[in-house]
């Protein structure tokens, strides 16, 4: 089976007009405008961030510059009700739920404000209160998880969809087969996105599939395939809107495969310069999703440049207090190493911190 098979869902054409016979989603201006900020909250946060990391000041960062429109389009197009189980790439989407940025920066630094109390890896965010659910560096550990709880939901009669996010190269762990296989037969409420964004760190799709397209994939589990331009944040959320409200109907999973690409590197420790040609990046930096979202905005007339510049800078703005705040907030608790494990840390636990309190003078 070929990709024709499986065309890419195009709204939006790289200039920003409409593309032949599209049809735009029924959204608000208000909902437009929304996402694009949501889209550029997360392209000057990444900046800042690789910048903190170069510095130092972080360990670790994970950008999803490029692919910001498969992001924010598919995330947009759920309920705030709906469970993300998110990938390296989609913090976007907590922040456009309401996250707010200084407890964005208190998981970066580990402080001891950060709700894992510092005690997770940098880009492994997590709040039950914006039912976003951290993830594993464990490739695709994420997915039998969503189908979990989209399956708990449909046994206790609830609409609620689960949204599962992978990297092309996660389709080639076990967990991949898993969760789509068990997620067909007990026809769950859970949309797997797949940002096919032509490299697993070094691993391009060539070396990664002998599938002409990922899409295809679903047909072998019992389920809807399609795939879409994933720097076109409409045509992200029409394809997600209509997985979604499939699931909550009852009619079971879709994967949606996301065609974009990565404009930096894997992430903050990867050099992609040593496995991938220059003109390449060069070539899908001019298919920039905001520019494309943009210059849609701009010819509708909801959009212009005193807009841009005023949300640039409230944004840079929250960015620079949200630092501010998280890098003079004290570490965790030196007890909370042995928190949460057991109800009451066991004698041998008490311990081991009482030595180690000892070892180091504290």
């Amino acid at each position: 089976m070929g990709s024709d098979a499986f065309p890419v869902r195009t709204i939006l054409r790289e200039d920003g007009t409409l593309a032949p016979g599209a049809e735009v989603p029924k959204l608000a201006d208000d909902a437009l405008r929304a996402m694009y900020v949501a889209m550029l909250r997360t392209r000057l946060l990444d900046e800042r961030c690789m910048l903190l990391q170069r510095q130092g000041r972080i360990a670790f960062y994970g950008a999803s510059t490029g692919e910001e429109a498969a992001v924010i389009g598919t995330a947009s197009a759920v309920e705030p009700s709906d469970w993300i189980f998110p990938a390296l790439r989609q913090s976007g989407a907590l922040l456009m739920r309401g996250f707010p940025l200084e407890g964005y920066f208190n998981h970066m630094f580990g402080n001891g404000s950060s709700i894992e109390k510092g005690r997770s890896m940098p880009m492994h965010f997590s709040d039950r209160t914006y039912h976003f659910v951290t993830w594993s560096s464990s490739m695709a550990t994420q997915l039998p998880h969503a189908v979990g709880m989209a399956y708990a939901a449909k046994i206790k009669g609830e609409k609620t969809v689960a949204l599962g996010y992978l990297g092309d190269g996660a389709s080639s762990e076990s967990d991949f087969h898993h969760a789509l296989n068990f997620a067909a037969v007990w026809k769950t409420p859970v949309v797997f996105v797949l940002q096919n964004n032509g490299w697993a760190i070094s691993v391009p799709t060539s070396k990664q599939t002998a599938s002409a397209t990922f899409a295809q994939k679903a047909l072998a589990y019992g389920m809807p395939g399609v795939r879409v331009d994933g720097n076109d944040v409409l045509a992200c959320y029409a394809a997600a809107k209509e997985a979604a409200d499939r699931a909550r109907r009852g009619e079971g999973p879709t994967l949606i495969e996301a065609v974009t690409y990565r404009i930096q590197g894997h992430s903050s420790s990867d050099d992609p310069t040593r496995y991938r040609p220059s003109a390449e990046v060069e070539t899908w930096k001019r298919r920039d999703p905001i520019a494309r979202f943009h210059a849609f905005l701009v010819a509708k007339g909801v959009w212009d440049a005193a807009r841009e510049e005023k949300a640039s800078a409230e944004i840079i703005a929250a960015i620079d207090a949200a630092i501010k705040a998280a890098e003079a907030a004290p570490p965790p608790a030196f007890e909370t190493l042995i928190e949460e494990v057991y109800e009451k840390p066991t004698p041998r636990l008490e311990r081991e911190l009482a030595a180690l309190r000892d070892a180091r003078g504290r």
